[in-house]
């Protein structure tokens, strides 16, 4: 009994020397780590809620319509301006051609416009030049009239006495009384002309005002042909940006509306990272301090960057229904504002695996 006694009190022995080494060895982990974080955390700022954000360009169509082609697929690069999908354009077409109809139509009734005013000013050169020659008249008549009436009057004193027959007497009376007659007539006809060269004139001033209404009307029209030929243009989606598609659910047949997204294209050339520090973090933090940003795609890898902006707001205010703690009851919590961090080194060959979307570790130095 002694002998089992006697073997059994090393081995306690040993067992405590062996617990009390690895309490120790924790201990200075724990220690280390401790001021390891300590000593990190005098320096740097740091937040896991972060991601890669990128320009993403929805793809959105400006009028209704068939999908008559599609001619991209999910996950396919395109360059800026390549055709991503061709709508039904019949009805686009047919008014095309019915506003390029209109505007012949508005040509030819400028051409007839022009024309009558031409015809207008014609009819009012003849009818001022009617007048004169009927004004000439008048001034050949009055002559006429004097000397009829200066012979009337010698043929009526000499007939007194008897020096000319009765016959002669009469004869100088019907001159006299002829040239007064036509003088009248004459005179009528002056203002009858002079009337009918106000109403030409007044019809081709009203003329004249019809070319203006027609170059008017090839305007408006030429307008509806350029608005007509703008709407055709809308048939073809086209890239904004270079980039990659993302997922096409579209199918040939599908009816299209204006403003609606059907698919977008990620800008892969130009990503950034949008942090988001809580409040309590951003006493030290600055524009244009450096970025350790950690992704989780590549944990052995860290890329660098720098605060490039601070939001205007916390990201609650953008929130959909954002909080007002006036309306009930208050619950102070930390509010997180976004900062913006860019990638300093373009030429990272890692830079363009990474997606908008990816979770990031952002570490900014403050000191």
């Amino acid at each position: 009994m002694e002998n089992t006694s006697n073997a059994t009190v090393p081995a306690k022995k040993k067992t405590s020397k062996g617990f009390l080494v690895g309490l120790i060895i924790m201990v200075i982990a724990g220690a280390s780590f401790g001021i390891y974080k300590y000593m990190h955390g005098q320096k740097y700022e740091e937040t896991d809620d972060a991601q890669v954000d990128g320009n993403i360009g929805p793809i959105i169509p400006r009028i209704s319509g068939y999908l008559a082609e599609i001619r991209v697929k999910d996950n396919q690069p395109v360059k800026a301006g390549d055709t991503l999908i061709i709508l039904d354009d019949r009805d686009a077409r047919i008014k095309l051609e019915q506003a390029r109809a209109a505007l012949i139509i508005a040509e030819s009734n400028l051409s007839v416009a022009e024309s009558a005013a031409t015809a207008s000013k014609a009819s009012v050169a003849t009818a001022a030049t009617n007048e004169k020659v009927t004004e000439a008249q008048i001034d050949a008549a009055k002559v006429r009239v004097w000397r009829a009436t200066q012979d009337y009057n010698r043929y009526a004193n000499l007939v007194k006495d008897h020096s000319v027959t009765q016959q002669q007497y009469e004869q100088a009376l019907a001159e006299k009384e002829t040239a007064e007659k036509q003088l009248q007539v004459l005179q009528e006809q002056s203002r009858s002309a002079n009337t009918q060269t106000n109403a030409v004139a007044s019809q081709s001033n009203a003329t004249s005002k019809q070319i203006g209404v027609a170059n008017a009307t090839i305007q408006q029209k030429l307008a509806d042909v350029k608005a007509a030929e703008l709407i055709l243009s809308y048939t073809v989606i086209t890239a904004p940006i270079s980039g990659t598609v993302s997922r096409v659910t579209l199918q040939p047949g599908q009816l299209v509306q204006p403003g609606q997204s059907l698919f977008n294209v990620v800008l892969n050339n130009q990503i950034w990272v949008v942090a988001n520090f809580k409040e309590t973090q951003l006493n030290k933090m600055r524009i244009g301090q450096e970025v350790l940003v950690k992704v989780d795609a590549f944990p052995k890898h860290d890329f660098v960057g720098h605060v490039s902006s601070f939001s205007p707001a916390t990201g609650s205010r953008f929130a959909l229904l954002p909080p007002d703690n006036a309306s009930g009851n208050f619950v102070k919590t930390v509010q997180r504002l976004p900062v913006k961090i860019e990638f300093q080194k373009s030429d990272d060959p890692l830079l363009p695996q990474l997606r908008p979307g990816m979770n990031v570790i952002a570490e900014v130095l403050v000191n």
